[in-house]
């Protein structure tokens, strides 16, 4: 067991030792956010066909060489094209066809002039100017080609994606199961939300606070139970939690306080230990093992120093459990808006709000970055990595970072 590695460190062991879930189909409806378990390669042209994107005429683009407003080119109408018709007839010298938005373009025609740029009436249209041969023609294949890789393994299912799927007639695409993470409370001291306060007792913000995050990016959180202070408890919610979800996830008893029970009870129920502690701040206190090869968390009680680790470790594993590509987020260049008046002998991760009022990536950071503030989390949209070492901070300071 590795004690109190650096951020870094402990992210990748995580990482190596968890595997994506099996895979199962959905039907199309159902699969936003889906993370993709194959690669999505186009087996059709879209369109399938050439077609016109404009309601107008479809002509031979030889027939209007000459046209001008003084010399006007007139050709016969010989049908008219419906979206979702088929042209029944080439277009020939000195011909053209109505068509309209969406049609197939006749035989014959290789370019289309809309309605507003003509005269017409039922039987010819005129045309003022040459056209180009292709002129407003969308070719088969000029969205996507067969063959061509539309989506990779890994990849989440957003509205593009779905459309892409759509168009190919895949309606029920092979996605990763998604995670379902158990959460553990512990603690004499806490009580749920919904009950009536008591002197001495806090409510269970954790539960809450990660449920929400949780389903954010998609998990199935289930809600455990509140164990206490209590080895034989808390072991026997994680054994429970292992048998009915991929993850588990407690908060509380990770320091090393008398009542700090939660390694223990990792370690009575079997779990392998991978890491206690981490250097960083806040999100030091913590403790993570694998129980029968599924991932146990053991975060602190405080909800901001909790909150920071989980996006810190615990998110970027579950992320990979879900079969994600991006399971370690893009590291960008964030600039401090705002001073930041404490030293940082450990790393620190500083939470607050992507600012790009200015074209450039900044952060804005709550005055107060405190454990226990998770007021200051409200709206967090972006972290960023001060170094160890640290002195204050000003405003201007660039750091690396990334957007939630």
């Amino acid at each position: 067991m590795l004690t109190k590695p650096d951020y870094g460190e402990a992210r990748a062991l995580l990482l190596a030792r968890t595997q994506p879930l099996d895979t199962e189909r959905v039907p199309l409806d159902s699969c936003a956010a889906r993370v993709l378990a194959e690669d999505l390669l186009a087996a059709e042209d879209v369109p399938s066909f050439d077609r016109s994107p404009y309601d107008g005429y479809a002509f031979r683009a030889a027939d209007t060489a000459e046209a001008s407003r003084e010399h006007p080119v007139t050709l016969r109408i010989t049908e008219e094209i419906a979206a979702g018709k088929v042209p029944t007839r080439p277009v020939t010298a000195g011909t053209a066809a109505k068509i309209l938005t969406g049609a197939p373009i006749p035989e014959g025609a290789d370019a289309v002039c809309m309605f507003e740029k003509t005269s017409f009436t039922a039987e010819s249209v005129t045309l003022y100017s040459p056209a180009r041969p292709g002129e407003n023609i969308v070719r088969r294949g000029e969205d996507v080609q067969s063959g061509t890789v539309l989506a990779r393994v890994g990849d989440r299912i957003d509205a593009g994606i779905a459309g892409t799927l759509a168009a190919q007639g895949l309606c029920f695409p092979l996605v990763f199961r998604r995670p379902k993470v158990g959460l553990i409370s512990t603690g004499d001291e806490v009580r749920e939300a919904d009950a009536p306060p008591e002197a001495g007792k806090i409510r269970n913000t954790n539960r809450h606070m990660l449920a929400a995050a949780l389903q954010r990016e998609g998990f199935e959180p289930l809600y455990l139970g509140l164990a206490g202070d209590d080895i034989g408890h808390i072991a026997a919610l994680i054994e429970a939690g292992a048998a009915a979800c991929d993850a588990v996830i407690l908060t509380g008893g990770v320091s090393v306080g008398d009542y700090d029970l939660t390694p223990a009870a990792m370690e009575q129920c079997g779990c392998e230990m991978l890491f206690r502690g981490v250097e960083l701040k806040p999100g030091m206190a913590c403790a993570y093992g694998l129980l029968k090869g599924k991932l146990v968390c053991g975060l602190s009680g405080n909800p901001a120093s909790s909150l920071t680790n989980y996006y810190m470790l615990a998110l970027p594993a579950l992320k990979r459990l879900a079969g994600r590509r991006d399971a370690v987020p893009e590291e960008i260049t964030l600039t401090l808006r705002d001073d930041f008046g404490k030293k940082s002998p450990a790393t620190r991760v500083l939470r607050g709000w992507l600012d790009l009022t200015d074209g450039t990536a900044g952060l804005r950071i709550p005055a107060d970055q405190g454990n226990v503030v998770l007021s200051s989390a409200i709206g967090c949209s972006a972290l960023a990595i001060v170094p160890a070492g640290s002195g204050k901070l000003e405003a201007g300071t660039k750091l690396k970072g990334f957007v939630l």
